[in-house]
């Protein structure tokens, strides 16, 4: 078998960027074939990966990509079990690329995306960072005239489209969807479930009790109709020029919403509850005082 030496474990960990011992031990297996020791890794790492398939990541990034005419944007999730790790380089070179490939190839389905290569470069990622990685969302939005904003630190995307005006102001639009996060595009859009719940919410204010039917319908009808301007992107005031909506300043430009789509990192994800203390002093072999 031929000696391991200390140049060749430095070419495996430059080309895996795992450990130096993990490193020395996969070559000595492999009888310091560098090739034979990444291949025997890779198996490996497909092990690995599983078994941390299914803790809970619910932090990463958001990201999105436009087109250079300004018609197509794709906007992506991926998640990590910590931020520390979702800021990461090797972490964030790795959701680009999904993102490039996703853009490139015109796919909106998480599974068709990682069917290929990607699966592998992700399951080598969860053996290099020691955390588990999931592809959660990608979404596709074109139009005549879209825009893209992504917030500071990658936690929050969104992507507009609009029937006209300019790529600029389809960007200030996505900035506000970020910042303000209304719940549909028009007040026509409202799902009626959420009108009946909040009905329900206004019926049972105190102010309400007491009132005849007629007061109690004429007071609901303006609770709504502020509830909808709220909640609507057209009908907010616009956050870097609250004298005007977000609609008429859309309008200004001879255009109408066509849609819109905003990411949060987690949304919906049921994180763990997690005790470190007892964490630790399991790992410790102690009991927690």
């Amino acid at each position: 078998m031929a000696a391991i030496t200390a140049a060749m474990v430095k070419e495996l960990r430059d080309r895996t960027g795992l450990g130096m011992m993990e490193c020395k031990k996969a070559l000595v297996e492999a009888e310091g074939s560098v090739d034979a020791a990444i291949e025997e890794l890779r198996k490996s790492s497909g092990l690995k990966a599983a078994k941390k398939a299914g803790r809970t990541a619910a932090e990463g990034v958001s990201l999105i990509r436009v087109s250079d005419d300004n018609t197509v944007a794709y906007i992506l999730e991926v998640n990590s079990e910590t931020d520390f790790v979702a800021r990461d380089d090797n972490f964030m070179n790795f959701a680009n690329e999904l993102l490039d490939v996703a853009f490139s190839n015109s796919v909106t389905d998480v599974e068709s995306l990682m069917a290929g290569e990607l699966e592998g470069k992700r399951e080598a990622l969860v053996q290099k960072i020691g955390e588990n990685v999931t592809v959660r969302r990608i979404v596709r939005v074109e139009g005549p005239v879209v825009g893209g904003y992504v917030h500071s630190n990658s936690k929050i995307a969104s992507v507009v489209a609009l029937s006209a005006g300019s790529a600029e102001t389809a960007r200030d639009v996505a900035m506000h969807v970020a910042a303000v996060n209304p719940r549909v595009g028009k007040p026509e859009d409202m799902p009626a479930e959420e009108l009946e719940k909040e009905k329900d919410v206004i019926k049972a204010q105190p102010d309400m009790e007491g009132k005849p039917a007629e007061i109690i319908e004429k007071m609901m009808g303006g609770r709504i109709k502020k509830f909808l301007a709220e909640n609507s992107l057209v009908e907010q005031p616009f956050v870097k020029n609250p004298e005007q909506t977000v609609g008429q300043l859309i309008k200004g430009e001879g255009g109408e919403l066509v849609s819109f789509v905003r990411l949060e990192v987690g949304e919906g994800i049921e994180r763990e509850a997690v005790d470190f203390a007892a964490e630790v002093a399991a790992a410790a072999g102690t009991s927690k005082a």
